[in-house]
């Protein structure tokens, strides 16, 4: 019995041994968890702090340090491509365009007159130099801002040199301003005028067997003409005609008054340059010079000289003092950034480019982006009045309404809310402005076009032609109607149409209560047909013709501040640190990019090869970019807009 027990009990000892020894082992695995956490977390620290320098470096090394501009200097502005209110794509993309030389290049329009303004009363700078051979183009309204910067700038009694180896109609435009116009000997001042053409697409869809269903309202609303039509219709010709008129009219009576010439001498070159040129046996620089468009011929190195009188000489390169457009911002922005009246701000935000559903990037008015920043001035008390800067040829109607209601709710708290008018505010980018208390455009503005459209596309005949066939079954007049390989059905024909009536009724309510008019009225001057800035204020669609600066300094009165008792604050969606310096990564990746490939190899018109370019050749590559980009913009808003069931309220207006 005995044994039997301890047989019996050695498994109870064992277990209670072992029980005893899992306990122990327990507290070493307790103590060792314990310091290996310690440890873990020190890692962890060491790493954050580790990552934390690094970003410190990168951000350092992407920040270079600011220059400090020289004493007596020439300030230089080469504008890039086009003006523009607000870069489009991202930094990534925007540094591929530049370093390729090709169309995508930009230069910001507050960039050029904040560095104007700032020179006027800057000691250091003696003089301003204009150099327009990278320039493209701009909208008139936004060449106007610029020519107005440069005039505030002569009051300071700075000369102004505009020099260029050759000149197009928008960039003598902002010349023409100048105190001293300059030519290159071998050069050409080409003022085309203003058209509109576009290409149309009904043939070419009839073939591939696709059916554009169009619902609109409006006599002149023509965005859809070029999918239904093969040319133009003779109501869209007459608007068409009578507004590219009215630009050209503004754009010789501004310049011939810049110039003190007469608008009949300048409308005679523009019209016999051919002639003129062929009398003068090719020499194009001397019928410019004879017509008083320049004043004398200079080689670069003339010009160079020249300015080098007017500011003063650098021994070591033996040309001017200069400090750039990009180095000197980095400058006056780095001594401004203290506010002086932080309690009294006038918001204002810019809203340039279609306006699409979302959020968005730049070149685009994004729906939600800009209604959040509305509400964000609406929220901050210190901000005393709103101005809305819009270039907008107009877009989604869902995404207009939504930054329609903010603005009216931001009305409700009895602050202020001003409109000013760019290039563009057609359709939608009108129906935005609607509830301002003020509209402020530029004469050459193009606005109105009150109307909406949708777009359907269909093809049944493209799958009929493949061999492929439909049917079946539905459950409502709907049902199966709205689908791309059949033809639409009457319900959804009459479902759609109705919309879009309804939305033009609203459109129209909008504005008659914006406008203070009635709604008969406002209907007589909609009917989607666009009018210049000078028109509309004629029209009752605007109120006063002025810049953005004249806006602003309206918003303020209506606020009660007093002029130099308020500051102006620019409204942008926010980026979090990451962000920002993934942008800054990114312009610097692709920069860094496009130094190691080799141009060469990439053959023609490749990474690199524009950027060899000079003179009137590049001049003429870029001029022909410009020329095929509105094909280009057709077929990719043909894409844009061919949603089906969406509704619009968008305006193809623009005038290149």
């Amino acid at each position: 019995m005995g044994r039997c027990w301890s047989l019996m009990t050695w498994p109870v000892s064992f277990i209670a041994f072992t029980n005893q020894a899992e306990t122990f082992m327990e507290l070493i695995k307790k103590f060792f968890r314990v310091i290996f956490k310690g440890f873990d977390g020190l890692r962890k620290f060491l790493h954050l702090l580790l990552l934390l320098v690094i970003f410190g470096v990168l951000i350092g090394a992407l920040q270079s340090s600011i220059p400090k501009p020289p004493s007596d200097a020439a300030l230089v502005i080469r504008p890039v491509g086009e003006i523009v209110e607000q870069p489009s794509g991202d930094a990534f993309d925007r540094a591929l365009a530049e370093a390729r030389g090709m169309g995508g290049s930009e230069t910001t329009l507050r960039d050029l007159t904040d560095a104007i303004a700032a020179a006027k009363d800057d000691k250091r700078i003696k003089t301003l130099v204009l150099e327009f051979d990278e320039m493209s183009g701009a909208g008139q309204p936004t060449l106007d801002e610029f020519s107005r910067a440069i005039t505030d700038f002569r009051k300071s009694g700075k000369k102004v040199v505009a020099t260029g180896l050759g000149y197009s109609r928008d960039t003598y435009y902002v010349a023409a301003h100048a105190d001293e116009v300059y030519l290159d000997p071998q050069g050409l001042v080409v003022l085309e005028g203003y058209e509109r053409y576009r290409n149309y697409y009904k043939s070419a869809l009839d073939k591939l067997g696709i059916d554009i269903n169009v619902f609109r309202v409006g006599t002149y609303k023509s965005a859809v003409e070029p999918y239904i039509r093969d040319d133009m219709s003779p109501a869209d010709r007459e608007a068409s005609q009578a507004f590219v008129n009215s630009l050209w009219e503004t754009y010789v009576g501004v310049v011939a008054k810049a110039r003190g010439l007469k608008p009949e001498d300048l409308r005679t070159y523009a019209d016999t340059l051919a002639t003129q040129v062929r009398a003068a046996k090719g020499d194009t620089a001397k019928v410019a010079l004879d017509a008083n468009l320049v004043t004398a011929l200079k080689t670069p190195i003339q010009v160079e000289e020249r300015v080098i009188a007017l500011s003063s000489k650098d021994e070591e390169t033996e040309s001017y003092r200069s400090v750039t457009l990009k180095d000197y911002l980095r400058v006056v922005r780095a001594e401004d950034k203290i506010s002086k009246h932080p309690d009294s701000r006038i918001a204002v935000i810019i809203g340039s480019g279609e306006i699409v559903d979302g959020g968005g990037g730049g070149g685009v008015i994004a729906g939600d982006d800009t209604a959040e920043l509305i509400r964000k001035a609406r929220l901050d008390q210190d901000i005393k009045a709103l101005v809305l800067r819009i270039d907008s040829p107009g877009g989604s109607v869902t995404a207009s309404e939504k930054i329609y209601r903010e603005l009216v709710a931001f009305k409700r708290t009895k602050r202020p809310v001003v409109i000013s008018m760019g290039d563009l505010a057609a359709s939608g980018g009108y129906y935005i402005s609607a509830p301002a208390d003020e509209i402020w455009a530029s004469p050459a503005t193009i606005t109105g076009s009150i109307g909406i459209f949708g777009l359907f596309p269909t093809a049944p005949r493209t799958f009929e032609k493949l061999g492929i066939g439909v049917d079946g079954v539905g459950t409502t007049p709907l049902s199966g109607e709205l689908r791309i390989d059949r033809p639409i059905g009457p319900a959804a024909s009459m479902l759609l149409q109705s919309t879009i009536e309804h939305g033009y009724e609203e459109f129209l309510a909008r504005v008659a209560l914006g406008r203070k008019k009635t709604r008969d009225k406002i209907d007589k001057i909609a009917q989607g047909r666009v009018w210049t800035g000078r028109d509309a204020l004629r029209l009752g669609l605007v109120d006063k013709l002025g810049s953005l600066d004249e806006a602003v300094a309206s918003a303020a009165k209506r606020a009660s501040l007093a002029e130099g008792k308020f500051e102006r604050d620019y409204l942008e969606a926010e980026k979090s640190v990451p962000q920002q310096l993934l942008t800054n990564l990114e312009a610097k990746a692709a920069a860094l990019v496009l130094k190691t490939v080799n141009a060469e190899a990439l053959g023609g018109f490749g990474l690199g090869a524009m950027a060899s370019l000079e003179g009137p050749t590049r001049a003429a590559v870029l001029a022909a970019r410009r020329d095929f980009s509105p094909t280009e913009r057709s077929v990719l808003r043909f894409n844009r807009y061919a949603v089906q069931g969406q509704v619009y309220a968008h305006c193809f207006c623009t005038p290149y």
